[in-house]
């Protein structure tokens, strides 16, 4: 049936699973036409943050009427958290087809039930404790998702509960990028060829989550890149940049599995709007960045290999 959505709605809902129950908005842009597959992004907010506000900051909804994306935003529950983080430090929340992710992924499966969904150019993004929820995803969900960006956040499975996980934040993670590199690859079932672009985007001066978690998170994503290459741990993926330049207030590199921008500025959202919590008025518009760089990518098939031992 021919169907074409004149302006942008946002429709609400929840998904249960065994995991729990978690709402979610989804907005379907302007110029949808059903049967037409489109982009879809999940973008995941961070703490003291709902989705609405995320949306807002972001003005997600108008890159998404102007580029035709379907925006899933899944929202934390204050059951499960009080400050409205994902729970990324809990090891529950660390494995494929379990809590939290398992619950973001059951509503990126429902909204391809119920919405023409390019399969191919699902990405996921996130800031803050959504941020580090996203390495999760891309980590364990490497078959789903094209790409992802990781705002303000760090890399996956860098603390094994809530005190770890403040630490991590705060100083940097305890653990060895390289070792968690290897545990995210086995998350989704060491599969090559395995792309995992990434576009990593953190304040230089984020008294929340320090900016070293920037650069574990890029070690992270190049060892496991470097995995996903070839299955084998050889180097073919490293974190030598091959490109980089600087602007007004920002220094950026590209690298074979993805970009970082270092921005100088907090706990933020560059470019974000004012009227809500995180913005961050100079500097480069993280939104168009953003999306700048997903769309350059579609998934691939994979083939399955062996389990690294």
């Amino acid at each position: 049936m021919y169907f074409l959505l004149a302006i942008g709605l946002w429709v609400t809902g929840s998904f249960t699973n065994a995991s729990g129950t978690r709402a979610y908005q989804l907005y379907v842009p302007a110029g949808y036409v059903a049967g037409e597959r489109r982009p879809l992004i999940v973008a995941i907010h961070g703490c003291t943050e709902t989705p609405a506000e995320f949306a807002g900051l972001t003005r997600i909804a108008k890159l998404a009427d102007e580029e035709r994306l379907l925006i899933l935003m899944p929202s934390q529950s204050a059951l499960a958290n009080t400050a409205l983080c994902w729970n990324w430090f809990l090891p529950v929340n660390q494995q494929r087809g379990q809590g939290e992710p398992s619950i973001i992924k059951g509503m990126v499966d429902w909204t391809r039930g119920h919405y023409s969904v390019d399969d191919a150019r699902i990405y996921v993004i996130g800031v803050s404790s959504g941020g580090y929820m996203t390495s999760v995803m891309l980590a364990c969900y490497s078959d789903v998702f094209a790409a992802g960006m990781v705002a303000s956040g760090g890399m996956y499975a860098g603390a094994d509960d809530v005190y770890s996980g403040a630490y991590a934040a705060l100083y940097g993670s305890q653990k060895d990028p390289n070792a968690t590199g290897i545990d995210a690859y086995r998350c989704a079932g060491s599969v090559h060829p395995r792309a995992v672009p990434v576009l990593i985007f953190h304040g230089s001066n984020d008294p929340y989550v320090t900016v070293s978690n920037a650069t574990q998170t890029l070690a992270q994503f190049a060892q496991l890149n470097d995995l996903g290459d070839d299955g084998v741990d050889n180097d073919s993926i490293t974190t030598a940049p091959v490109a980089s330049a600087r602007g007004i207030n920002f220094s950026w590199q590209r690298y074979a599995f993805g970009e970082e921008y270092i921005v100088n500025m907090g706990h933020a959202w560059a470019g974000g709007d004012p009227h809500f919590p995180y913005a961050e008025q100079p500097g480069p518009d993280e939104t168009a960045l953003m999306w700048s760089f997903l769309q350059r990518y579609a998934r691939v098939s994979v083939r399955r290999r062996p389990t690294i031992k």
